[in-house]
């Protein structure tokens, strides 16, 4: 992967290379005033002031060449709707196949428009972000608050691309009625009408598509996806429309067997929960020795994670493979333990079906073989299938409630879920191996990251002028390039976990740690339920599954709430906030003190708590899939292995709190388990409020 600098002058329109905005000018803008303030020779007064005076010049530019780029689409859709209108007249002789041409040209040409704003929008950022970082001065905040809400800021004109959505009409309602012509013999049917009616058309969908992503509007899909954290490139393409045969690369039954790993992985994750202290009482240990049986997966899974996803460079379909195979053993053996008489079964049972996690795996054939257009969705899709195996795991636990025997075989609440979990697996297996199909390999084996966007740009012949015609542009350009050709190497992917950890920033640390401790919490709560419900309400097998049930059913509804509403309301990062202090507010509520302890006060202070961590979670992996090194985007240590290293991790130390505690009693479990998830959390908000200027 080459520096962004270089990534960026690539992907320019050549045409129009020229308006783009001077990155690599500012970039040595930016090391200059580092050298010039450490020299003395400048105060940062005077630099701020400076800097944003350039922005604003290279924002402007860009601007009235967006309005002239527009005027020119005008004047061709009034030309082809004279034609347009001579069509309608009759005894005329012109083709509206021709007209539909036309206008689709013109759509192409917008579609450019979009890309060339988009480019620039990113380059504002990465601009932004690098003045931050080697000043330490929370610019980007001043900058950005101060231009976008400003009624006469051309910033406003960049992120809200005005005037663009009147071209699009008027390529839309023209488009739809020279269909009414060809197909209704003049039948007019209004799109303003019968919006329905609007007949899709592949150009205006790669349009609708590109604006969606300039304007970065947080649709419930979009927080989704950012939720599973799919990590993909960041330059997009100007056109969507894809020249290479899709159906090589993408495979519905394939995409369909990678969600039903992921939703049969947390049916069986969630499955043992509300029997396994039971389970551990049964083979003769504590019921405390369910955090351990509950956790050996994570723990298994923590090493899983690094293998599979190294494998997932050269295969899917054989890890996916051997994922199933393991996890079918590990199933039988967890089954096997109660007629052994082991826990040291049980927990290899436990620690199988860990070493079977394919998450890693999972997240990657979405982010490397799903085309752009369809990624969102499946990661929407991936999260959905966890949401969903999570709910259902406990929900199948309590149907499981019988006690027989086939053959020397006991199969009860206790041992089902592992038969069960074994026959799923069997099945899936079959299927896996009928149906799955491998993507096309490159590069002697190794699989190349699907990029659906890689198509020829189709250039517009526009007499340019540079954006800034200033000498120093010419003198440093053998510098700059120099210096981007010193950094293409470093921008490869990293080979190991301690390469990927210093690329990571303070804030991207702090948004791990608060990963850490959303895991935590989850785990606290989820684990620890039977135990203590047994404690304190006398719950039975069946109401603990039930109550786990309906905790994950949560999951879904909150994040339509925070990604359709929420966040287009506030700031991810004050979202952010507000979900650890109700974290924490739930788990301060939890402890069992002087009253007596209710199961009002259970249920309430658990809900508070595991719902606002699902909250924290959407909101805190978008912001991780935004300020991670774009180093992590791919490669076997990628960002969604860090995240998934960070929450697994958590959920091993907070099982081993579980049993740890219960050498203290249950009747001080609980509290013994929530002092240390409230530190935690704690130190998370102090941490998040050390870093939240730069959170963006």
């Amino acid at each position: 992967m080459v520096a962004f600098g270089k990534k960026l002058r690539e992907s320019q329109i050549q045409e129009w290379k020229g308006h783009y905005i001077n990155y690599k000018l500012m970039k040595k803008k930016v090391n200059g005033y580092v050298e010039q303030i450490e020299a003395g020779a400048q105060n940062r007064h005077h630099v701020l002031r400076d800097f944003s005076r350039m922005l604003d010049t290279q924002i402007e530019e860009i601007v009235l060449f967006l309005l002239e780029q527009q005027g020119l689409l005008a004047h061709r859709l009034s030309d082809i709707a004279q034609q347009h209108h001579a069509l309608l007249q009759p005894q005329n002789n012109l083709n509206t196949y021709h007209l539909q041409e036309l206008y689709r040209e013109v759509g192409r040409d917008l579609l450019k428009l979009l890309f060339f704003v988009e480019m620039n929008a990113i380059g504002l950022r990465k601009i932004l972000k690098k003045f931050d970082k080697r000043f330490g001065y929370k610019f980007t905040d001043y900058y950005v608050k101060t231009r976008a809400n400003h009624p006469y800021s051309q910033l406003r004109q960049v992120f809200r691309h005005v005037g663009m959505g009147a071209v699009v009409g008027v390529l839309s309602h023209n488009l739809a009625d020279l269909r009414d012509l060809q197909q209704c013999q003049g039948r007019y049917i209004s799109i303003y009408d019968q919006p329905s009616y609007s007949h899709p058309d592949p150009v205006l969908d790669s349009i609708k598509v590109a604006v969606e992503r300039l304007s970065n509007s947080t649709t419930f899909l979009q927080f989704l996806g950012r939720h599973a954290f799919i990590m993909q490139e960041e330059l997009p393409s100007p056109y969507e429309e894809h020249v290479e045969d899709e159906s090589q690369r993408y495979h519905f039954m394939s995409l369909l067997l990678n969600l039903v790993n992921t939703f049969l992985y947390m049916v069986n994750t969630y499955i043992i929960v509300p029997t396994a202290d039971n389970y551990s009482l049964s083979l003769g240990a504590a019921a405390t020795v369910c955090g351990i049986v509950i956790g050996s997966m994570a723990m298994a899974q923590m090493f899983s994670s690094v293998y599979f996803s190294a494998w997932s460079n050269r295969s899917y379909r054989r890890p996916l493979l051997i994922s199933s195979i393991v996890l079918l053993l590990g199933n039988i053996l967890y089954a096997l333990a109660y007629d052994l008489n082991s826990i040291s079964v049980l927990l290899i049972g436990r620690l199988f079906c860990g070493l079977g996690s394919a998450r890693a795996v999972n997240r990657r054939y979405i982010s490397d073989c799903v085309p752009s257009k369809l990624r969102m969705p499946a990661s929407a899709g991936f999260v959905s299938a966890s949401a969903l195996g999570m709910a259902c795991g406990p929900a199948l636990a309590s149907l499981l409630q019988t006690n027989f025997s086939v053959y020397k075989f006991t199969m009860n609440e206790e041992t089902l879920p592992g038969w069960v979990m074994a026959l799923a697996w069997l099945v899936y297996l079959l299927w896996l191996w009928i149906c799955f199909r491998e993507p096309p390999h490159h590069e002697k084996g190794n699989l190349e990251p699907y990029q659906a966007n890689t198509v020829p740009v189709v250039h517009v012949a526009v007499d340019t002028q540079p954006l800034i015609t200033n000498s120093e542009i010419t003198e440093q350009d053998e510098v700059r390039e120099e210096e981007d050709g010193d950094n293409s190497e470093v921008q490869k992917p990293v080979t190991s976990i301690v390469a990927a950890y210093r690329l990571l920033t303070p804030s991207v640390k702090v948004q791990l740690f608060v990963y850490f401790m959303l895991k935590y919490a989850m785990e606290i709560v989820l684990a620890e339920s039977s135990v203590i419900t047994g404690y304190y309400f006398l719950w039975s097998t069946s109401s603990v599954a039930i109550f786990l049930a309906c905790l994950g059913l949560t999951v879904l509804p909150v994040n339509i709430v925070v990604g359709s509403y929420i966040s287009n309301i506030f700031e991810e990062r004050q979202v952010l906030l507000a979900s650890e202090i109700m974290v924490c507010i739930g788990l301060l509520l939890s402890f069992h003190i002087f009253i007596p302890y209710s199961v009002l006060q259970y249920v309430g202070s658990a809900l508070v708590t595991f719902v606002s961590a699902e909250v924290l979670e959407g909101v805190n992996l978008t912001l991780l899939s935004r300020m991670m090194s774009s180093r992590l985007s791919r490669g076997t240590f990628n960002g969604g292995l860090l995240s998934t290293e960070a929450g697994t991790l958590a959920r091993v130390v907070a099982d081993a709190t579980i049993t740890m505690s219960g050498y203290l009693g249950e009747s001080n479990l609980l509290n013994a388990t929530l002092l240390p998830a409230l530190l935690i959390c704690s130190s998370s908000i102090v941490a998040t409020c050390y870093t939240y200027n730069s959170m963006y």
